[in-house]
C-alpha cells in the first residue's frame, strides 16, 4: 500500500484502482510494462480465475487477503511472461476453432 491509500480498508482501496498497471502496482507485484500493454486483459481476467478459484477469502483480515491477492495477481501476470494469449486461451474467442463434440441419439438417426 502506498500513502494515498494507507488509511484505507483493502476494499476501498482497490475501488480506486482503474488499469492492471494500478493493481500491479498497488501489489508491489514487478512488471514489464510491455508484456502488461499487450496481455492487460488476459492477465486481469486470469487473476480473476484464480481468485474465484481461490473460493470464499471475504472473511480473512485485509493483511492476509492483500497476501492472497498479491500472489495471484503475480501468478497471473506470470503467465503471460512465459507464454502467450492464444498458448493460454484465457477468453471463449481462443476456444472457437478447437474441435467440438455433439452427440446425437441414435433414435434421430435412424428415424
Amino acid at each position: 500500500m502506498n500513502e494515498q491509500t494507507a488509511d484505507m480498508t483493502l476494499d476501498e482501496a482497490l475501488q480506486e484502482l482503474v488499469s492492471a498497471e494500478d493493481f500491479l502496482s498497488f501489489f508491489g507485484v514487478p512488471f514489464v510494462p510491455s508484456v502488461v500493454q499487450v496481455n492487460r486483459l488476459h492477465i486481469m481476467q486470469r487473476y480473476h480465475d484464480y481468485l474465484c478459484q481461490a473460493g470464499d477469502i471475504e472473511h480473512l483480515t485485509d493483511e492476509v487477503r492483500h497476501t492472497v491477492y498479491r500472489q495471484l495477481l503475480g501468478r497471473a501476470y506470470e503467465d503471460f511472461v512465459v507464454s502467450d494469449a492464444q498458448t493460454e486461451k484465457v477468453f471463449k474467442v481462443f476456444h472457437m476453432h478447437e474441435p467440438q463434440t455433439t452427440f446425437v441419439p441414435i433414435d434421430q438417426l435412424l428415424g
